[in-house]
């Protein structure tokens, strides 16, 4: 058989978002599944062909492998699913009731209804993912070159991630955040190097979870304060007083307030009055600056993009 099915083939194989409805009811058994599993077994739901689970796309991958785990990730994005750990899902009660109510499938204007998959596209604007086609080949058009394409692809992922470093975050340890978020700033350049973050935390810390020296005497140091809360329970003015008040106390320069959840309007406005300064970071900032800075996430792959090279032809 080939690798390269013919149009017909490909046209007859279901977009990412027919797959949205069968991932859901594989899942709404209850079992924590790993994608391999969901993949199968949506195949066998489906009654597809050999000829459509084997074919591929440019990269080598299966075309079924990427529409499907396209589709996991806007359910993930839309919290109809989430990750307990990396490669495993599970459907939530959003999931089950959408599973109940659209049983015979459902598009991405069924996601919009939800908060959390609007402000996902809104992060991920422009990309290919966002169109009404998906984010896969196969037949989808677009106004984008493909060198776009392919950066906004990347970008779509790096969202994907961010979102879901976020989550992991918020469910491990708070002493494992507070050291992350320690990780995070020297990567960022302060303190320039890891001997110069220091965890705090637990009785006498000042109100302080971290401190960073940024030169060798201590002189100039930057206090950290994390918070792991819930995406719904926002953290207010009153907190970031609370915050001010410490650093006033330390006689710190300034002071970054980090948070796997969001500033209220109030608590942003009174931070940007203040001195000494107080840098506030929300959970979905968290999440892109880690991926930006290399912190909990390792390259996956690595592509490679040609162009013309015209001083070659100039010597011609």
């Amino acid at each position: 058989m080939s690798d390269t099915p013919t149009d017909a083939t490909v046209d007859d194989l279901p977009r990412f978002h027919d797959f949205f409805a069968p991932a859901l009811a594989v899942l709404a058994a209850g079992k924590t599944m790993q994608t391999r599993d969901i993949i199968a077994e949506v195949s066998d739901q489906l009654g597809l062909t050999s000829e459509q689970r084997n074919q591929v796309i440019p990269s080598g991958q299966r075309r079924l492998d990427n529409r499907v785990t396209w589709a996991l990730s806007y359910l993930f994005h839309a919290e109809a699913v989430r990750k307990p750990r990396r490669g495993l899902f599970e459907i939530t009660e959003r999931g089950l009731k959408l599973a109940q109510v659209h049983p015979d499938g459902f598009g991405l204007d069924v996601l919009r209804q939800f908060e959390e998959f609007r402000a996902f596209q809104a992060r991920s604007k422009g990309s290919a993912g966002a169109q009404a086609d998906g984010p896969t080949g196969g037949g989808d058009t677009s106004d984008q070159t493909p060198f776009e394409q392919i950066s906004a692809a990347v970008e779509q992922l790096d969202a994907d991630v961010a979102t879901e470093l976020v989550q992991r975050l918020h469910a491990a340890p708070p002493e494992f955040l507070e050291k992350a978020v320690l990780r995070l700033l020297v990567a960022m350049g302060y303190g320039g190097s890891d001997e110069a973050a220091v965890h705090l935390g637990g009785p006498g810390d000042g109100g302080f979870d971290g401190v960073i020296n940024q030169d060798p005497l201590g002189i100039g140091r930057i206090y950290i304060q994390a918070k792991r809360y819930k995406a719904d329970n926002p953290i207010g003015r009153p907190d970031v007083q609370a915050f001010l008040g410490a650093l006033h106390h330390a006689g710190a320069a300034g002071g970054v307030f980090i948070t796997t959840s969001r500033f209220t309007p109030d608590a942003v406005a009174f931070a940007r009055s203040i001195t000494p300064r107080v840098i506030l970071i929300d959970g979905p900032r968290l999440g892109r600056l880690m991926v930006t800075h290399g912190i909990g996430v390792q390259e996956r792959q690595t592509f490679r993009v040609v162009e013309t090279d015209e001083d070659f032809f100039e010597t011609a």
